[in-house]
C-alpha cells in the first residue's frame, strides 16, 4: 500500500513539473483567453509583455478559472502583480494585448508541505525528491511574525511571495492536497493512507512557540487540526465537486464544513 502510494505522489508531482508558455489569443476586459492541451482550475501565473528579443515585462498575475477540453482554451483573470513592486522605479503603461505571453506553473518546482507530524512530512517529502521543498520553519517564523498561531489565507500567500513558493501540499486525514500557493486552488487529491501516532499544532515543525497577537483573527493558538484546514480550503474552493464529494463521504460529522461550500445536493 505504502509503494503504492508513493508512486501515485511520483505521478501527481510530475504532472505539475512543466511551466506552461503560450500567447493571448483573445482580451476581455480583466479576463483573457489562451490555447492549452491540458491546465488545471487555479493554476496561477503572470502575464509577460516582450519588449524586443533581449527584453520583457511582467504585466499581470494570471489564474485559470476556467477549462473546455473539447476548444483546448482556458481563460485566465488578471490583476495587478505585487510581488515585485518598487515605488522608487518607473513602470510602464502596457495594458494587456493580444500577443502577450500568459506563463503559467513557473514556480511549481517549489512548495511547502504543512503535516500533522514529523514522520508524515519525512515520509512525503522524500517521496517526492524532484520537488525542492521550503521547510516549515521559515512559515513558522512568518506566523510568529504576523502574530498568527492560527495560519490565515493571507499568511500563506505571504509566505509564497517571499519565498517564490508555488505549490502547496496539506496533509489532511489521509489525503494529500496538491494546491496552488497564490490562488489557493485544489489542483489534486490524491488517497494518502498514511499512519499517523502524533499530532504537532498548527503543523510540523522546529519552531516550538509561534507568537500570538492580542487579538484579530489568526491570534488563537489552533486546538484542532482536520476540521479547520478543510474550512480553510472551502474558502478558496467553494465549487469544486470533487472536494465537497470528498468531505460528504468522510466518516466524521463535517457538516459545518459543508455548510461552507456553494454546492448543494440536488433533491
Amino acid at each position: 500500500m505504502i509503494r503504492f502510494f508513493l508512486s501515485i505522489l511520483s505521478l501527481c508531482a510530475a504532472g505539475f513539473a512543466g511551466v506552461i508558455s503560450q500567447p493571448i489569443v483573445s482580451v476581455d476586459k480583466e479576463n483573457v483567453t489562451i490555447s492549452a492541451d491540458n491546465v488545471e482550475l487555479g493554476m496561477s501565473g503572470i502575464i509577460v509583455k516582450h519588449i524586443d528579443k533581449e527584453h520583457s515585462y511582467i504585466l499581470k498575475s494570471a489564474v485559470v478559472t476556467k477549462f473546455d477540453k473539447e476548444s483546448k482554451t482556458a481563460l485566465l483573470h488578471v490583476s495587478d502583480y505585487k510581488e515585485l513592486e518598487q515605488d522608487a522605479l518607473p513602470s510602464g503603461k502596457w495594458s494587456v494585448s493580444v500577443g502577450d505571453e500568459a506563463v503559467l506553473a513557473e514556480a511549481y518546482s517549489r512548495a511547502l508541505l504543512i503535516a500533522p507530524s514529523e514522520e508524515i512530512y519525512h515520509r512525503i517529502t522524500k517521496a517526492l525528491p524532484s520537488l525542492e521543498w521550503v521547510h516549515p520553519d521559515l512559515f513558522a517564523s512568518i506566523l510568529s511574525l504576523n502574530g498568527h498561531p492560527t495560519p490565515l489565507k493571507k499568511d500563506f500567500q505571504e509566505m509564497c511571495e517571499i519565498s517564490s513558493v508555488g505549490l502547496l501540499y496539506m496533509y489532511i486525514h489521509e489525503n494529500l492536497f496538491t494546491i496552488d500557493c497564490k490562488s489557493m486552488g485544489i489542483l489534486q487529491i490524491a488517497d494518502a493512507p498514511l499512519k499517523q501516532e502524533s499530532l504537532q499544532l498548527p503543523f510540523y515543525s522546529r519552531v516550538s512557540d509561534i507568537n500570538a497577537n492580542w487579538f484579530g483573527a489568526g491570534s488563537s493558538k489552533l486546538k484542532v487540526y482536520n476540521p479547520y484546514y478543510y474550512e480553510l480550503l472551502v474558502k478558496s474552493n467553494p465549487t469544486n465537486k470533487a472536494y465537497y464529494n470528498l468531505i460528504k463521504n468522510k466518516e466524521q460529522n463535517l457538516t459545518q464544513v459543508l455548510e461552507k461550500f456553494e454546492i448543494k445536493d440536488e433533491k
